[in-house]
């Protein structure tokens, strides 16, 4: 697909680092599967993707944890 930012770029699939913050609480994704534009980097994760990404993560608030480094498994 063509890059919404620098609208040159073409994106590739790859894998990337996501991480969500919320209140004190921080969780790092490692290995996220997204389409990443070869000119400025640009990194895209699809709706499905991210959907898991922040119920996993929610899961983790509301169990109390404050630090969450993990490689990503799409379900």
């Amino acid at each position: 697909m063509k890059c919404s930012i620098c609208k040159t770029g073409e994106t590739q699939p790859g894998y990337t680092v996501v991480t969500l913050t919320k209140e004190e609480f921080v969780i790092v994704f490692k290995d996220v599967p997204a389409e990443i534009c070869q000119n400025c980097g640009e990194e895209y994760v699809n709706e499905k993707t991210s959907s898991t990404l922040l119920s996993i993560a929610n899961d983790s608030f509301e169990k109390g944890v404050m630090v969450d480094i993990r490689d990503f498994k799409a379900a």
